[in-house]
């Protein structure tokens, strides 16, 4: 029996977005219980040089667009990074989740295969497509998310193992 890279990526971004948003409502109600401002956790950070929770959500959205769009030879949505609010960010979610289900499940046919070249401010790194989601975008994706948990549970959010793997 063979996965597709559809399999392996689509449906993990999406139950990772449904998780985060899970997430979300907890911090949310956190920020109304211990009476502080939801903008005191959507900067919140780990380390002075590392991304606040914003920018942990604006990656993940990033990572999964990309690889969507670079496996299947589409354009992805661009969605500038202006998020401030936890209401901001749910839409960032929403909107990405939205655009991964309109990427048809046939689109990913030879993505396995495809050259995906990957452009940072350093350099240009190409993959085949099976070792770009391999070894890319799937444990970006979840860095960035295991960082977003990170960020609200050191802040005193009550968010454990079974929030972050998700309750079936």
């Amino acid at each position: 029996m063979s996965i597709s890279l559809y399999e392996i990526s689509i449906p993990t971004f999406e139950r990772g977005f449904a998780v985060l948003s899970k997430m979300l409502d907890k911090a949310e109600a956190f920020a109304e219980e211990k009476k502080i401002k939801p903008e005191v956790l959507v900067n919140a950070r780990l380390a002075p040089d590392m991304l606040s929770l914003a920018g942990q959500i604006q990656r993940m959205s990033d990572t999964a667009k990309g690889a969507a769009s670079r496996l299947t030879g589409s354009d992805a949505p661009s969605f500038p990074d202006d998020e401030t609010t936890l209401a901001d960010l749910r839409a960032r979610i929403e909107k990405t989740v939205a655009y991964l289900a309109s990427v048809p499940q046939s689109a990913f046919e030879g993505a396995a295969e495809r050259t995906v070249v990957l452009k940072t401010r350093q350099q240009e790194v190409s993959y085949k497509g099976k070792d770009y989601v391999l070894t890319f975008a799937v444990p970006n994706f979840y860095f960035h998310l295991t960082t977003a948990y990170a960020i609200l549970r050191h802040n005193g959010v009550a968010v454990g193992k079974l929030d972050y793997l998700g309750r079936t």
